[in-house]
């Protein structure tokens, strides 16, 4: 608290704006050199924040992270700016005018709301946690739109709000908390929250149970650039429904309850369906559109003899399959004068960085390659191939 005061002062910002872009390695000359004009407490705040800035760029947009002030759990815990985007907007496309934030974080989806002209109440029971919350709003020019409080969020009421939208902390002293009873506030108080407005989301880990999303809600799984984010249950919206969104875009594919795709021989092609697809278990939806089939009942490798474009999976021209074998792989590569490997696996206890080390040739050619390590029809096979 002590030094987010400090750095919100004259000094404390014009510190900032010294040590903005320190490399670490310069760390220890630059504060030699403030300490001198500066007190050691505020310098060593504001490199802090610095380094901490640096890290928020990739999910905040570096003219966002610039300004804005940032925790160490804060930068780890917060929604990357385009996922907190994309879900502003289908709050806003639902006629949300106002939303109730609760375990509102550093801010970040507070802000994104905000952006998308809506009004928020951002809830936190951590006060440092608020206090950077608040001062997110005021730097970002939003304070108008933005409520801060520091409070139990279950004690909070949220009736005089359009919807409510809960992101319990999944992170504990151990790391990551995979049962949902065992978030901060569990899952179950989360729906009943939901349950009592008009509209409401609950962000949860992509890894969630299906069995454990309610009959009444919709549960998306968003990914940004290929990466999984997270997941969402929507409430007030189309209950039972399932559907995966990629970001950029968005794109999003519904799922249509289809049956298990077929398994067939494996064609020309390899298509690896994006981990928000794989989530959702939509990869049906997707076979379905490349008029393919799975190349083991168990691994969501989707094959086909033609190449057709989707946004929801990336396709590999398969040029040789083959038992799992280093000695043949090597020779192989070495004869396709291949000196990049990508490895790529699905269903194999293969090591990646391990059959790089032992395939590779010593004198690197100028090929790439990429070999998806896998099952075809419950036998361990190599696939060799190339984006296609």
């Amino acid at each position: 608290m002590n030094d987010l005061a400090l750095l919100r002062t004259p000094e404390g910002r014009a510190l900032l704006d010294a040590v903005r872009g320190t490399a670490p390695a310069d760390e220890l000359a630059v504060a030699t050199r403030l300490r001198r004009e500066h007190p050691a407490e505020l310098v060593s705040a504001a490199l802090g924040q610095a380094r901490l800035r640096q890290r928020a760029a990739a999910k905040f947009g570096a003219e966002d992270a610039e300004r804005m002030f940032f925790t160490p759990n804060g930068v780890e815990q917060s929604t990357r700016a385009s996922v907190a985007t994309y879900r502003s907007e289908r709050f806003r496309a639902m006629g949300v005018r106002s939303v109730a934030d609760l375990c509102c974080g550093i801010g970040g989806d507070a802000i994104a709301l905000a952006r998308a002209g809506i009004r928020v109440l951002a809830v936190d029971r951590d006060p440092l946690t608020v206090a950077v919350a608040r001062a997110n709003a005021e730097v970002l020019g939003l304070a108008g739109l933005v409520e801060v409080r520091e409070a139990d969020v279950t004690e909070v009421e949220t009736g005089g709000y359009d919807a409510v939208f809960v992101d319990p902390a999944r992170r504990g002293g151990r790391g990551r908390i995979f049962d949902p009873e065992a978030y901060s506030p569990p899952l179950s108080w989360a729906v009943e929250a939901a349950r009592t407005a008009a509209h409401a989301a609950l962000k949860v880990a992509p890894g969630i149970p299906h069995e454990a999303v309610p009959a009444e809600a919709e549960a998306e799984w968003i990914s940004d650039g290929g990466d999984v984010k997270e997941a969402v249950l929507w409430f007030g919206t189309a209950p039972g429904a399932v559907r995966a969104t990629l970001l950029p875009g968005p794109r999003t594919l519904l799922g249509r309850g289809l049956p298990d795709p077929r398994v067939r021989p494996v064609g020309r092609y390899l298509y690896e369906p994006d981990g928000a697809v794989i989530r959702a278990h939509l990869v049906a939806e997707v076979a379905e559109q490349l008029d393919g089939g799975l190349v083991d009942a168990t691994i969501a490798y989707v094959t086909s003899d033609e190449l057709r474009p989707t946004p929801y999976a990336s396709a590999y021209e398969i040029t040789d399959q083959l038992p799992f074998s280093v000695k043949r792989l090597k020779a192989l590569l070495r004869e396709r004068k291949a000196g990049i490997l990508t490895v790529k696996k699905r269903g194999s206890a293969v090591e990646p960085e391990e059959l790089r080390k032992k395939v590779l040739p010593k004198t690197h050619g100028p090929n790439s390659a990429t070999v998806f390590l896998t099952r075809v029809a419950g036998a361990p096979t190599m696939l060799l191939g190339h984006p296609a």
